[in-house]
């Protein structure tokens, strides 16, 4: 997969892009990160990128020129077509069937606003997805960018050192019922995890995750999805799966 970020701010990404899994799976050639400054396309001689906005009131707004023509000129360094998005508290609410849907994409093109937003003509011109990473407001869309490719590239094949990791998390879709037979796909919370020591400060981990019945963990672990689910997120049960 190949991913452009178009930014004001791309000193901020790679700490990011190459740490942990993030940086494992580029140095394996899984994926290839490209930051683009958005002041290269500004088309003055003090980059200026943004103006006040019409009909007043505080803040800048991104113009749609430097925008434009940045899209254009990253997606024309690739002959695979990009998915356009663009980071915005009024998009879409970023849910784990969306990042699913995007990790099987060749190549996504992410642009992250700032200041007061871009102008809304660009974004009528360029119809990207719009995603929003929760209902609450970032300076900017960098870091809402860095979540974005962060949950897409984890799913991506051989980014996680267990394949199985990525379908066990919160969210991932799941074939457990009440019983732990096979049902209805829906998207439930992690189960708790342990490890070493078997006992701390008096807390002692089940015993059947010591036990060495594979089936019967299984079944401990979904049940515990389940009522952890029901408990913490009841909205779950109450979604579209």
């Amino acid at each position: 997969m190949r991913i452009d970020v178009l930014t004001l701010f791309p000193e901020m990404f790679p700490p990011i892009f190459g740490a942990s899994i993030l940086g494992r799976a580029a140095q394996s050639g899984i994926v290839n990160y490209h930051v683009h400054d958005i002041r290269e396309w500004a088309g003055n001689k003090h980059n200026k990128v943004d103006d006040r906005p019409f009909g007043g009131g505080p803040g800048m707004v991104m113009m749609c020129q430097p925008v434009y023509d940045g899209v254009l000129a990253v997606e024309a360094l690739d002959p695979r077509p990009a998915m356009r998005i663009v980071m915005s508290p009024q998009g879409e609410p970023l849910r784990q069937r969306r990042v699913d849907w995007l990790a099987k994409q060749e190549r996504l093109l992410l642009i992250a606003g700032h200041y007061e937003g871009i102008d809304e003509r660009v974004i009528e011109e360029l119809s990207p997805l719009e995603l929003s990473v929760g209902d609450y407001v970032l300076s900017g869309g960098e870091l809402a960018a860095m979540l974005v490719v962060d949950s897409v590239v984890r799913l991506l094949p051989g980014a996680l050192g267990h394949e199985s990791s990525a379908a066990e998390d919160s969210f991932a879709s799941s074939d457990v019922s009440e019983g732990g037979s096979p049902g209805p796909a829906m998207g439930l919370l992690d189960c708790p995890h342990f490890t070493r020591p078997r006992e701390w400060r008096g807390r002692i981990v089940p015993d059947v995750l010591l036990s060495g019945d594979h089936a019967s963990i299984a079944q401990w672990r979904n049940q515990q999805r389940l009522e952890r689910t029901r408990q913490r997120r009841p909205d779950l049960f109450a979604s579209d799966p």
